[in-house]
């Protein structure tokens, strides 16, 4: 399938796919953003009059939303009134050329426009139809609204997150929005995959809830193994310890001993307290996570003879994990982070300038270097999407620009 735009320097690994992406703010533009990195042509389709919501979103350089550049780099941007009956008819004449069609309206909405997945694998039967929603196409839940802190109390991840004696805390960033992304876009390469054999598409139903339960890991099978609900434990982890968060003589370290022999090589290599081996108190896993209070006590005030990473570097040495709390200019500033795992990468966007934007966490060994396209301004690749991919002329294009189609 040809590639619609300028020609890559490189092969991508989904470069043969075409994406109808009509998603905004993060969920499903986190999910295409991935899906970008890795090749994909995302077209994304955006309301004439304004576009996604985050290109209003906070913070801005130069009048441009470097949020939405952020999260949008690698795309294209079309602008098109699915309201229209003529929006309509382009839309479908785009289904019938693409791979996938990605959206996170609210249950329903694109049925009640005739865009729903019934009606367009009519007329293609190959089309991958990925929708996420905050609580899924079905159950009673289904027509609420979903913004990701729903999905984090809802899911019970705000249950077991902060201090003990806090109130239910929000991860720190979306993390909801963020599994939600994740989540879409393993199921559509799924759906592709499946594809390759039954040559017909499939409805992709991710919903932000289900992503939230979906990572609980153990904290579901505590309860479900002892009909306790799990209560908010700071930053300890309930089947191990030590590990956690512990206070050095300048700052904070995590030291994460996550099997016996690990708090073997702590007690008898690092803090050369071998009798701690012999403790009741914390002789397996079972008794130290159970007296883990005053197991911290010990490591404490042991660790106020020595600075954070002066003791990072002691554990690493011995084998035993460990590490500092970064902020973001600790990361910004780390070689292995940004030389090395190229995790921040500088783009040069048309209205914003010079940038940096988040790296890409999926590596395709060769395709590291590949360099990133900056986020589109609204509807700038109108021209080239509709006369490449639909031979719309320039007069039609106008016309369409002057009844507010696109």
């Amino acid at each position: 399938k040809r590639r619609m735009g300028a020609k890559m320097s490189s092969h991508r690994a989904l470069e043969n796919l075409i994406i109808l992406d009509l998603t905004r703010v993060v969920a499903g533009p986190y999910c295409t953003m991935i899906l970008a990195d890795l090749g994909a042509d995302v077209i994304k389709i955006e309301n004439p009059k304004g576009g996604d919501d985050t290109r209003s979103y906070a913070p801005y350089k130069n009048g441009s939303s470097m949020y939405f550049a952020n999260i949008n780099r690698n795309k294209k941007s079309i602008t098109l009134n699915l309201k229209s009956d003529e929006g309509k008819k382009i839309f479908l004449e785009l289904v019938k050329k693409a791979d996938i069609i990605v959206e996170n309206y609210r249950p329903g909405v694109m049925e009640r426009l005739g865009l729903g997945y019934e009606e367009l694998k009519k007329i293609n039967e190959r089309i991958i139809y990925g929708s996420v929603t905050g609580f899924g196409i079905t159950g009673p839940y289904a027509q609420r609204p979903g913004y990701d802190i729903l999905s984090q109390a809802m899911g019970g991840l705000m249950s077991i997150t902060g201090q003990p004696e806090d109130p239910p805390t929000r991860a720190g960033n979306a993390m909801g929005d963020v599994l939600g992304g994740l989540n879409l876009a393993v199921g559509i390469l799924a759906a592709v995959h499946e594809r390759m054999t039954t040559g017909k598409g499939k409805r992709v139903d991710i919903a932000l809830l289900d992503c939230v339960i979906s990572s609980l890991d153990s904290a579901t099978q505590r309860f479900f193994s002892s009909g306790r609900v799990p209560e908010r434990i700071g930053n300890r982890y309930a089947p191990c310890a030590p590990y956690d968060v512990f206070s050095a003589r300048d700052g904070k370290i995590v030291i994460a001993c996550g099997n016996q022999h690990l708090y073997e090589l702590l007690c008898t290599n690092v803090m050369k307290r071998p009798e701690l081996l012999s403790d009741e108190r914390f002789r397996i896993m079972e008794d130290r996570v159970k007296n883990q209070k005053e197991l911290k006590q010990i490591i404490e005030n042991w660790l106020q003879d020595y600075k954070v990473l002066e003791m990072v570097d002691l554990l690493l040495k011995n084998g035993i994990p460990a590490g500092p709390i970064n902020n973001l200019k600790d990361i910004s500033q780390d070689e292995h982070i940004v030389k090395h795992r190229k995790m921040f990468v500088e783009i040069e966007h048309p209205e914003i300038g010079k940038m940096k934007v988040n790296g890409c966490a999926v590596k395709l060994l060769g395709e590291e270097n590949i360099p990133f396209r900056p986020a589109p301004l609204l509807g700038e690749n109108n021209k080239e999407v509709l006369t490449e991919f639909l031979n719309i002329d320039e007069k039609k294009l106008e016309e369409y620009k002057k009844g507010e189609i696109i």
